[in-house]
């Protein structure tokens, strides 16, 4: 899980991501650096990533 989610932070970590750039580039488009874009992207994907890892924990935690 940790591989999908964290391969999507960066334009290379997932093809359609670097698709997208390319077009929108080509475009005219102004698209964030690479770092902008792995900044973005990790305030909405961390968060989503603990709490997929954390939900499955949960149940065990009320039963203790």
């Amino acid at each position: 899980m940790g591989a999908v989610y964290m391969g999507a932070l960066t334009y290379i970590g997932n093809a359609p991501n670097l698709m997208v750039y390319a077009i929108a580039e080509e475009r005219g488009v102004r698209m964030p650096s690479f770092f902008g874009y792995l900044f973005y992207a990790a305030l909405v994907l961390v968060p989503l990533f603990l709490l997929l890892t954390l939900l499955p924990i949960a149940p065990i935690l009320k039963l203790a």
